[in-house]
Formats: C-alpha cells, structure tokens, sequence
C-alpha cells in the first residue's frame, strides 16, 4: 500500500439508494495536499461522496481510488489508518477525555494528547472539567455541548495525524462562537493533508483549492471561487443564496443592513 500524500481518484461513479441514483457518473480527483470542497443544493450527492471514501457504502459502477489504488484493494484497517474523520455528529464513546482522544493513537503520551487539544481549542473546556482530561463525558459525551464535542472529535483527528481528511458538516450545527473556534482549529488540521471537505457555509469553502459543485448527482462545475463564479451557474446561484441569507441574519427585514 502507498505512503504519504495520497491523491482520491473518482471516476464514472455511480451509486443508488434503493431506487434513487444518488450519483450519476461522478469524476474528479481530490489532490494530495490540498482543500477539496463539496458544495451543492441538499441531497446532491456531497456526503455520499466522502462516505464511499470510508467504505460506509459500496458503489455500483465506476472507480475510485485512494493512492492510485481501489478503494476496494485496501485492507479496511490499512485505509482507515489513512482517514481522520470529523462528521457533523461527533462520535464519542463512554470514558474521560483523555481516553476518547487516545482511541485515535493508544500510545500518544499525555503531552501529545495535550498539544492536540490545544490545537483544536479544545483544552480549555476540557481542562475545566471537574476531573480534566480524567473526567467521564457519559454516554455518547452527553455532558459536553455539541460544539465542545466537535473540538474533541477535531482533537482525536489530530492526534492521529492521518494523511487524509475527511470533513462532513463539521461547523453545520454549532452557534458562531464556536464556528469560529472549530474553523480556527480546522485551519490547523488541514495543512499538508489530502482534504475532502462537504461545505454548508460557502464562506467557509470558498478559499478551498478546488471546489467541486454537485448538482443532482453530477458535478456540475469545478475550480476556484472565482473561476465558479464566472463559469458555473449552479454555484452562482448557490452563491446568490448565501450572500442573501447572510444579508438576512445580519439586519431584520426591512432595515437597509437587512436589505443589503
């Protein structure tokens, strides 16, 4: 199997859920190194993407290779080595802190597992628990918000240190405090790594290397922010909505902020 920076090669995909074609053809690589985000009307095919990546679904016609190999040459242990992943649902399990991030390197010391909630804004909630990093967080890490759990999953993530990245809604269900923090520890997670990120908010995607928009379970345009803008009309739109919704939240109806 490959090391290092490893290239995601979709081609041709294809991939139903029951009679549904969720996708449709679908083709384009994520490149080592960079931020590749996946934007798109809901139910376009974005998390379905990132999902196959996982082997969390098997697709039905097509290619897709991790490294240059298929994704269903890897050994399931070997792959999942290779993925950090943080979904919009942070999963956490019953134990302390400490023993949530250690599940992504049993043998970081306490130092590392220190520097990586540092890294992800993560250390000052954690530090403030009755017992620290020893502290229970319950069933599913029921005693922490769900932005302190979406640190910690970014947290884990880091410490494992793996060469790609998976994002799935990571900031969709927080408020802007911690949209702020989880963008800020984000920034962090993704240098030098393979990045496959779904975007909700495309102020947080529109600086990504490449965007890739998805419509209907097509690509319907890829390249830059700008380059999008000008060529694709389903980001224009995409992107009309957004500045109007932003324009919304900032001003009530009626006023001229809320206007703008």
């Amino acid at each position: 199997m490959p090391e290092g920076a490893l290239d995601i090669e979709f081609n041709g995909l294809r991939h139903r859920y029951g009679e549904r074609l969720a996708l449709d053809g679908v083709g384009f690589t994520a490149r080592a190194g960079q931020v590749t985000a996946l934007v798109g009307p809901s139910g376009s095919g974005k998390s379905t993407l990132v999902r196959l990546v996982a082997r969390l679904y098997e697709f039905e016609a097509g290619s897709l290779r991790v490294g240059s190999v298929d994704v269903r040459e890897w050994p399931l242990d070997a792959l999942l080595a290779r993925l950090g992943i943080v979904f919009q649902e942070a999963m956490l399990f019953h134990g302390s802190a400490r023993d949530n991030l250690r599940l992504a390197r049993p043998d970081a010391s306490d130092a590392e597992i220190e520097a990586a909630a540092r890294a992800a804004q993560a250390h000052s909630f954690i530090a403030a628990l009755p017992q620290g990093y020893d502290t229970p967080l319950g069933e599913r890490g029921a005693r922490l918000s769900g932005g302190e759990r979406q640190r910690l999953s970014i947290a884990r993530a880091l410490l494992k240190d793996a060469p790609i990245l998976l994002l799935d809604e990571a900031t969709a269900s927080v408020d802007a405090e911690n949209e702020a923090l989880i963008q800020r520890a984000l920034d962090v997670l993704c240098q030098g790594r393979t990045v496959l990120v779904v975007g909700h908010r495309l102020r947080t995607t529109r600086h990504a290397d490449r965007i890739v928009v998805m419509d209907g379970g097509r690509v319907a345009g890829q390249g830059t922010h700008d380059e999008l803008l000008r060529d694709c009309e389903t980001y224009r739109r995409l992107w009309r909505d957004h500045e109007q919704a932003r324009a919304w939240s900032l001003g009530a109806p009626g006023t001229e902020e809320g206007q703008a």
